[in-house]
């Protein structure tokens, strides 16, 4: 019987450091978001852009989510201030009431981009109510620009998403740097691991909008300077990813 239980703790033992290297692998690979990963997921599921293949010292910055009367304005603020540029996903339900900060944006440069029409996961639209979102979201959007930058709501997409955006002439992108702000409520955490992980080439998602967009602005109050001084450029989806010529 002793040797039994020793056999069986000796299983234990390896048992739990087998699943304790799976579970320390699955969080090193959401910290470090490797390119190799994006590069499978993107070719079991094409259609949307995660960052550029690249060695110059440029990264995209992405803000979803607004706009925002209290962030966005100090979010346009640091993005002057540091001379960046950025995509701005927004919500089209959101730009009532906020018309002259869209306006701001534009003349400063900032560059907009299709969220659709509410902060509700895309993937779980019909199809013809993806569409219908879609529309009206650029509908109220092309008042202002004409976005060709869709990011589906909650970061799923399916073939049809890729389809219906491409459909309407929409380039659909995720990103390569994310550090969870919707879920981990850290300054200190979203700063470092986008320094942490930053290479040429990446896309950059962070959140406008009550707590997130606060955080954003603290995030990019450290990044941003710090970026600059490693010799990057902060830019624009379509400085990054300028669309095929013709």
């Amino acid at each position: 019987m002793a040797n039994f239980n020793r056999l069986n703790w000796r299983w234990l033992v390896w048992g739990l450091a087998g699943s304790g290297s799976i579970f320390f692998l699955a969080i090193a690979l959401l910290f470090f978001q490797p390119r190799w990963l994006l590069s499978i997921v993107s070719a079991i599921a094409p259609g949307a852009v995660y960052f550029s293949d690249t060695d110059e010292r440029i990264v995209a910055l992405t803000i979803d989510d607004g706009p925002d009367a209290i962030a966005t304005p100090k979010i346009l603020q640091l993005l002057a201030r540091y001379r960046s540029r950025a995509t701005f996903f927004l919500i089209s339900s959101r730009i009532s009431g906020n018309e002259s900060l869209v306006m701001q944006a534009i003349r400063e440069g900032q560059e907009l981009g299709n969220h659709l029409t509410e902060d509700e996961p895309s993937i779980d639209l019909s199809p013809e109510a993806f569409e219908a979102n879609l529309l009206e979201a650029e509908a109220v959007l092309s008042q202002f620009a004409s976005p060709r930058w869709l990011r589906p709501a909650s970061g799923w997409y399916n073939s049809q998403i890729i389809a219906t955006a491409q459909k309407h002439g929409y380039r659909v992108a995720l990103g390569s740097i994310f550090p969870y702000d919707t879920n981990i409520p850290s300054v200190q955490f979203a700063a470092h691991h986008i320094l942490t992980n930053v290479r040429p080439g990446d896309i950059i998602i962070l959140h406008d909008g009550g707590d997130r967009g606060d955080r954003t602005v603290s995030v990019l109050e450290i990044v941003l300077p710090e970026l600059q001084r490693q010799g990057y450029r902060i830019v624009s989806l379509s400085e990054l990813l300028p669309p095929p010529a013709d």
